[in-house]
């Protein structure tokens, strides 16, 4: 066998959280390792050996480009879809081993192995001597090597195995989070810590902090682990940093371990832990003592908050203290490692990023994150969510799932149970199953640790179930209850958009506080410039794939623009969603799907931000937090589009989910033209606004009748004296309009179209929907992705032109806004892949799985003739809707001026077979 040389030790003393004035030796570095597929190492007495082949731990085979490479050629195939695909692949056993040397001060001292983070199962060897299994998807792997490692070299040997360790799946799908190849990936080695830790034969095992804000009062219970057996009498003192408070304790170890609880009088003047003031207090332990000759001593510290997360009736609260969870998803989306980050500062990013959005909630669904993320929470006042690592179908009705499941809950209490950032807690995304199993785990964990409110599942689909909290749930997360939706999914397509609506209907009468469930997951085009920033472990074969598919198609010049078109389209559905959620006064809070994509599941880009948590240049920060931040500025009114002879009256309110009241604020408003021109503006009451939401301010009223042609206007609210602000837009046109058709035949026909265009005639060819060749008329784009959920339209709203002629008298921005419901919902967007010279006016970004090319509005010579075809339905009965009326009008004007001179000519026959056909 080759010899293999690795780096000498570092012996390290370290400062960290729980382990102060510990030495460690840091086993970073070069390993030896060996994939055993076939699970031949035990049988071959792999468990003392150096192996062939060297990588890099902490890490990942992915990391080091060990397993199955993949097939990186682009296919435009359903597989290539459904999630980022790894450049390299393995699941199974794998083995790593490497020398040690265990320094002569260590001699008889408690040894503990620590890996940060390991999928899913870890055997430990040392020397070929066995010294335990460890099995965990939420917490570091640890084994006690006190008994195997002496003085000198030996050989320590890891077997982790990341297969799925029971038959029957958490998630049949592999879509729970913490074990998944759709956003993190099913990844070998170990991640994070990776070292061995010198204590004392006495130490410190573990120190729960439990606040009482309202008593002022700490109480932590601290765990003596005494692994030898010793009995030796030993003093304990603690206090909190920050303030005089300090207790001491002596008492005889007289057992393996002992608990010894402690109790702090922080008095009036502490400093809680919020969003707005996330203040820490840190708790030091010393205990010591001698046995004999032997002198013991341990000094450990935890970090904790004075929080207080509870409910007063049906709302939500922090300290007492009325809060609003503006909220987003994490699903350990990582695209360069495929791991979650291990270290404080990346996570800090994160945060920083959703801050940056208005955001104070993350909701890990179905996974649990690392220390650092909670630390990272910890300091930046953000709330989380955590979830088991359990998206089942069948929940509670295998035996040995139940008890691992339960038995990660335990490892998460102890483990992550002191952070404040740490305040709600599910037992899973979305299951389905045994709920008297559900609610009992949860009823058990709410007795073992009251820090934290619980909630049976993340929503459910579960007939019987779901429309209402289940009894023992402190806070509710749905789509809907049983009297209505509380998300904007199931209402946008169907409604007349109006915007004096809330969900106060579905959410009467709840028990406990409501939250809705995963709001938004409108589509946004892939964007292709993100191609180059996946340098990792993963490939974007589906962005590669799209970018392949377009260039064929003749369309790859208008992949930034479907990016643009459909991503600001979705933010302004993101607006309504939370707006919505603002106004409610039964809410506390929402959790978005998503702020960021999510690549796996069918490639489901529905963020405004990229899976890297990077701009995709959609919104600013400043103008997402208009309408998502802890003031926020509202009206209500009653819908987008006016006419003149109506006026414009809104009702102007505020949610304030600030850390104060707000005194003597001036409401200040103003409508203005898109060229910037202020028409009319005012000041409301100055008022006093306390903490809550549903705050009327007053009434805004603009009569519309001076407005002589159609225009976009802007409506806008500022709170005087503070950053808040908030706008929206309405369009106004004209009441008194003459439609006239002029030079130009209308027609719903297509042989009538066709026989004008011979005589040399400009036709507007607007035919019935039934004939058309082309897809159903959606107003709100792709729900989540056309991959996943293929049975749907899947167009992505509208991309034009706005400052062609056909449009200069319909005022548009480029996107899909409110103004074009009513348009979008009758009309039937035509199919143009047989046509390769015509360049539609308004055309419909198809869903990148099929890229066809659509539009609604597109002109051609034809013949000696001109062709105006558009499949928006403008005959006389949809006219009587003012937007249809103008946008007809638009077109006509445009029409029967000089400047229709169409550029490209389609052959009379395969216009005729375009548009009049059989519907597909």
């Amino acid at each position: 066998m080759r010899k293999i040389v690795l780096p000498a030790i570092i012996l390290l003393t370290v400062g960290a959280r729980c382990l102060a004035q510990h030495s460690v030796l840091d086993l970073s570095g070069p390993w030896t390792y060996a994939l055993d597929s076939l699970d031949a190492g035990e049988k071959e007495q792999w468990t003392s050996r150096l192996f062939e082949n060297t990588l890099h731990l902490p890490g990942t085979l992915d990391d080091n480009g060990v397993g199955r490479p993949a097939d990186l050629t682009p296919v435009f195939e359903k597989a290539t879809f459904m999630q980022l695909t790894r450049k390299h692949r393995y699941v199974g056993a794998a083995w790593y081993s490497r020398e040690v040397v265990i320094p002569g001060s260590w001699k008889d001292k408690n040894i503990t192995l620590q890996l940060g983070r390991v999928i899913w199962e870890t055997q430990v060897w040392v020397d070929g001597r066995k010294a335990g299994m460890n099995e965990s998807l939420v917490a570091p792997h640890e084994f006690d090597l006190s008994g195997f490692l002496s003085p000198g070299k030996h050989i320590l040997t890891l077997r982790i195995d990341n297969r799925e360790k029971y038959d029957v799946s958490l998630d049949t799908r592999n879509f729970a989070h913490a074990y998944t190849d759709g956003t993190q990936i099913i990844w070998n080695g170990v991640i994070g810590d990776l070292r061995l830790l010198e204590r004392d034969k006495i130490f410190v095992g573990n120190i729960q902090v439990y606040p009482d804000v309202d008593a002022g009062t700490v109480r932590a219970v601290v765990e003596i682990q005494n692994p030898s057996h010793l009995k030796t009498k030993l003093d304990l003192t603690a206090s909190i940093s920050g303030t005089a408070q300090s207790v001491s304790r002596s008492f005889r170890m007289e057992e393996d371990a002992k608990q010894v609880t402690l109790e702090f009088n922080l008095g009036k003047n502490f400093r809680t832990w919020d969003e707005f003031d996330p203040n820490l207090y840190t708790l030091t332990v010393d205990v010591g003592g001698r046995n004999g000759k032997t002198r013991m001593k341990d000094l450990s510290t935890v970090s904790f908050g004075m929080r207080k997360v509870g409910r007063r009736g049906n709302i939500l609260q922090l300290n007492n203290h009325r809060i609003f969870l503006r909220g987003t998803l994490e699903c350990a989306i990582f695209p360069l490692t495929g791991h979650p980050p291990m270290k404080k500062d990346e996570w800090a990013n994160i945060f920083r990023t959703a801050r940056s959005y208005g955001l104070n909630h993350l909701r890990f669904h179905s996974w649990c994150p690392p220390e650092a993320a909670f630390e990272a929470a910890d300091e930046a006042g953000f709330y989380l969510q955590i979830e088991l690592p359990l998206w089942s179908l069948t929940a509670g009705e295998d035996k040995r799932i139940n008890q691992f499941v339960e038995d990660e809950a335990n490892r998460i209490i102890r483990r992550y149970g002191n952070h404040p950032s740490f305040c709600f807690w599910s037992m899973g995304n979305e299951l389905q199953g045994n709920f008297d199993w559900m609610t009992g785990l949860l009823s058990r964990l709410k007795a073992a640790d009251s820090r934290h409110l619980y909630t049976t599942t993340t929503f459910t689909f579960q007939k019987g179930r779901g429309l209402w909290p289940e009894p023992v749930d402190d806070f509710y997360v749905t789509q809907y209850t049983k009297k209505g939706w509380v998300r904007g999914q199931g209402i946008f397509d169907r409604e007349y958009p109006s915007f004096n609506k809330d969900y106060r209907v579905a959410a009467d009468s709840l028990p406990v506080p409501l939250v809705s469930h995963e709001i938004g997951q409108y589509s946004v085009y892939p964007n292709l410039q993100e191609i180059g920033k996946y340098t990792g472990v993963l490939e974007p074969l589906n962005f590669k794939a799209i970018e392949q598919d377009l260039k064929k198609k003749g369309m790859l010049a208008s992949a930034a623009d479907f990016t643009k078109a459909s991503g600001q389209f979705a933010v302004a559905l993101y607006k309504e969603e939370i707006e919505r959620a603002l106004k409610t006064p039964q809410f506390s809070g929402f959790q978005l799907l998503d702020l960021h994509d999510f690549p796996g599941q069918g490639t489901a880009l529905v963020g405004i931000l990229d899976a890297f948590w990077e701009s995709k240049g959609l919104i600013t920060p400043e103008g997402f937090r208009e309408f998502c931040a802890p003031v926020v500025p509202l009206i209500r009114y009653e819908k987008a589009v006016y006419t003149s002879d109506e006026s414009f009256d809104a009702t102007a309110e505020v949610a304030n989910f600030g850390n104060a009241d707000l005194h003597g604020i001036t409401p200040e408003w103003s409508i203005s033209t898109s060229g910037g021109k202020t028409l009319v503006s005012g000041k409301l009451q100055a008022r006093d606004i306390p903490v809550g939401n549903g705050i009327d301010l007053g009434q805004i009223h603009f009569s519309l009748q001076g407005i002589t042609e159609a225009t976009a206007l802007t409506v806008e609210l500022a709170l005087k004296g503070t950053p808040y602000k908030n706008h929206w837009k309405i369009w106004v046109y004209p009441s008194q309009l003459s439609v006239k058709n002029g030079h130009v035949v209308y027609t719903r026909s297509a042989e009538e179209a066709m026989k004008e265009l011979s005589k040399g005639n400009k036709v507007l060819l607007n035919p019935e929907p039934a004939s058309v060749n082309g897809i159903e008329g959606k107003f709100v784009p792709v729900f989540w992705s056309p991959v996943h959920f293929p049975n749907q339209p899947g167009s992505m709203g509208i991309l034009c032109n706005p400052s062609h002629g056909a449009l200069a008298n319909f005022p548009t921005e480029s996107h899909s806004d409110w103004q074009w419901w009513y348009l979008c919902k009758n009309s039937k967007p035509m199919l143009l892949d047989s046509v390769t010279g015509l360049t539609p006016i308004v055309r419909v970004v198809d869903n990148f799985y099929r890229n066809r090319k659509l539009a609604t509005l597109a002109e051609a010579k034809v013949g000696n003739g001109k062709l105006m075809s558009g499949t928006i339905d403008l005959g006389e009965k949809a006219a009587t809707h003012p937007e249809v009326r103008q946008l007809r009008f638009s077109i006509l004007e445009y029409m029967n001026s000089g400047d229709f001179n169409p550029s490209t000519s389609v052959a009379p026959e395969e216009m005729a077979r375009l548009i009049v056909s059989k519907t597909p």
